[in-house]
């Protein structure tokens, strides 16, 4: 949603109508996950994507028609179906979309508070969890009906009174794991499906060092929806000149850093000053934390010395194993960019869980002399 928010109130600023479609449910070879969207105007205007091109004209095509009828509805695409062919699914893939007009999400329950759309642009906006509970699958009526419910437990929005109390309790349930859902509450008038849309906080990228490496590494995590942030105790290394992609620039000692920055789950620590003062004091910091990926730059030999400093600092020998070193994939590469490349390679591959992070390269070249 995130991606997709500057078009959706763009758009909305210009007094266009918008549909939003979801997907819900994903198998076999489907190329966007659960959870991917796509904003289209009744000009045609899109942004997003649900399926990485294969549905995107069908989408497009339903989604006018709910534009115009105001009432959204649930869509299936898969390879039983006759237009699989058509919309490029014949390999496998099944897609279940949720498509609907976006102004029933802009109403205001209460006056003066804010609507649910508001509410959700405002918490990706302050980089805060927040999961929207929202029927896709019942009466007519019940369609489009959704809860918002945040990190601090606030909740907002409407549904229907008998499901309120489930599907809030649903909702934080969905932000505790976290991971978008699907799931099935009974109802009067039969079973009604609820998908549990959450949002997270950007990934952050943390570089210890304001080096030319780093420069590059920031470009790359920009474009993959990292927030960056630069730790160097050198201003003239971490300058807004030198960094105009960085989200922070943070004047510390590495230690006092990872404590003012405040490492979570979402995090990726990427050690590139090649001083081992600087370093050092990071990994200190970094490999007890909740970081899901440390990695750390240097030569074969380097690790070794940094290894032993460590061990000799107290860190025992299961956190030192967390230390992806030599850091970044083995691509082979030699140049600035391709060095920044096989780093943000390797830290996807970590946030995903693809084995590709966990593997140790024997053999593979040292990116970093000594």
């Amino acid at each position: 949603m995130r991606d997709i928010l500057p078009d959706i109130q763009l758009w909305l600023g210009q007094g266009k109508q918008v549909a939003l479609a979801t997907v819900v449910g994903a198998w076999g070879s489907a190329p966007r996950p659960v959870g991917s969207k796509m904003a289209v105007t009744e000009a045609l205007e899109m942004s997003g994507s649900v399926s990485g091109g294969c549905v995107e004209a069908a989408v497009v095509e339903e989604a006018l028609g709910v534009l115009r009828t105001g009432r959204s509805k649930k869509l299936h695409f898969g390879v039983s179906d006759e237009s699989a062919w058509e919309v490029g699914l014949a390999c496998g893939g099944q897609l279940d979309l949720f498509l609907e007009p976006l102004a029933p999400l802009l109403e205001r329950h209460d006056p003066g508070s804010p609507s649910v759309f508001e509410t959700l642009a405002q918490a990706l906006r302050d980089e805060k969890s927040i999961v929207r509970a929202t029927i896709i699958q019942g009466p007519d009526e019940l369609l489009g009906q959704a809860l918002l419910v945040d990190a601090d437990g606030d909740v907002s929005g409407s549904i229907a009174a008998s499901l309120e109390g489930p599907v809030t309790c649903g909702a934080r349930e969905a932000l505790a794991r976290p991971g978008s859902e699907l799931r099935r509450y009974p109802h009067q008038e039969g079973e009604i499906e609820v998908f549990f849309d959450v949002q997270l906080p950007s990934p952050v990228l943390v570089m210890v060092g304001g080096v030319h490496l780093a420069i590059e590494l920031a470009k790359q995590a920009r474009l993959l929806g990292y927030r960056v942030v630069v730790v160097d105790p050198r201003k003239a290394f971490a300058s807004e000149a030198r960094f105009p992609q960085a989200d922070q620039l943070v004047h510390l000692w590495p230690d006092e850093a990872m404590e003012a920055i405040g490492l979570t789950a979402g995090t990726a620590v990427a050690v590139l000053s090649h001083d081992p003062k600087l370093d050092d004091a990071a990994l200190r910091v970094a490999l007890p934390g909740p970081a899901f990926y440390v990695g750390a730059l240097g030569s074969r030999r380097t690790q070794a010395l940094r290894r032993q400093r460590l061990l000799e600092a107290g860190l025992g020998a299961n956190l030192l194993d967390r230390l992806h070193a030599p850091i970044g994939l083995d691509l082979r590469g030699r140049k600035t960019e391709e060095i920044a490349l096989s780093i943000m390679a390797e830290i996807v591959a970590a946030r995903a869980g693809s084995p590709l992070a966990g593997e140790r390269r024997a053999g593979a070249p040292e990116i970093a002399g000594d």
